[in-house]
């Protein structure tokens, strides 16, 4: 069986969708690289592909877009609402059929040391790949953002595994990982109150003892007026999704808040959302797109479409 992995890279540009349709194009003119999705956010400012395939074609549709990022992205000229550190912000390897997580690694090494050589974008390598344990986290690599980034890449401990202990001029610098499939959820609240998702970020989020491997912060979301608590679930099998859901529900029920919606931010696996369909009581005999929906209408997620189950939209994009 022919490895397949899958990449997430997460880019700073949400708003411009002519140079999101560029990156796109990018993976897409490369033969066995499969585009499977493209979000963007704007109050972010940020969008996110998922793409899969074999590892060399991964490799060279990734390589494509940092040279599509560094050409249209200006970091001197970016603000959003989501930490990042650079151009193309986080990029990492997910190993799907055939592949493990030690091909994986060695795919982000290969990947930041031809990024580093080729356009002079320090690289840090995070998650499974990260070369010590300070580094495994994101939000420590990312510490201090693009902004502060700019003098402490200079300090012991603070410099790059890749390239130069300074920051690319246009693109910044760059994380690239190895990691278990990730999940990033959002929920809005009905409220407009920044602060009651930031409280309820911080209760929730594994770090302040809350849901195990959850990763969460608050936002405003401008276009839609209304409150963020956004996550990124790091394992679905120890905290699923309606687990999250639940949980956010429980601590705005305090305030007096309910919950708008739900979203999904790329692609889940197909088990995660058969789980969410299973706790809320969706008779398995049903059909898989019936369930889906039972999954979706619990969760309230916006905009759902059965292909953002991974496998189903990989099989889609195979018989295109």
């Amino acid at each position: 069986m022919a490895k397949l992995v899958e990449s997430v890279p997460n880019f700073s540009e949400g708003r411009r969708i002519e140079v999101v349709d560029k990156l796109a194009a990018a993976v897409e003119s490369v033969p066995g690289a499969f585009l499977l999705d493209r979000t963007s956010d704007p109050s972010h400012n940020r969008s996110v592909l998922t793409l899969a395939g074999e590892p060399g074609a991964i490799l060279e549709a990734l390589e494509k877009t940092v040279a599509v990022a560094v050409a249209e992205i200006d970091m001197e000229h970016h603000a959003g609402e989501h930490p990042r550190i650079g151009a193309v912000d986080v990029v990492p390897f997910i190993p799907l059929a055939g592949a493990t997580m030690n091909d994986c690694v060695e795919l982000a090494k290969v990947f930041g040391s031809r990024v580093a050589d080729r356009f002079g974008i320090p690289v840090y390598l995070y998650g499974e790949a990260a070369r010590g344990p300070s580094r495994q986290r994101l939000a420590d690599v990312r510490k201090g953002q693009y902004e502060g980034l700019k003098t402490a890449i200079a300090e012991p401990g603070r410099e790059p595994d890749y390239g130069p202990a300074a920051l690319h001029a246009r693109a910044g610098a760059m994380a690239v990982g190895a990691r278990p499939f990730l999940i990033a959820y959002n929920i809005n609240l009905d409220s407009n109150d920044l602060e009651l998702a930031k409280r309820i970020a911080r209760r929730i989020r594994e770090s302040s003892g809350g849901l195990p491997r959850v990763q969460a912060n608050g936002f405003w979301i401008e276009e839609l007026g209304r409150a963020q608590v956004s996550m990124n679930l790091l394992d679905f099998h120890t905290t699923p999704l309606w687990l999250a859901w639940e949980s956010v529900r429980a601590e705005a029920a305090e305030d007096g808040i309910h919950l708008a919606e739900s979203e999904l931010i790329g692609l889940a696996p197909l088990a995660a959302l058969l789980e969410v369909a299973d706790h809320a009581g969706i008779q398995a005999r049903l059909p898989t797109e019936d369930r889906l929906a039972g999954a979706a209408a619990f969760l309230k997620l916006r905009d759902f479409s059965p292909l953002q189950a991974l496998e189903l939209r990989l099989e889609a994009a195979r018989k295109q």
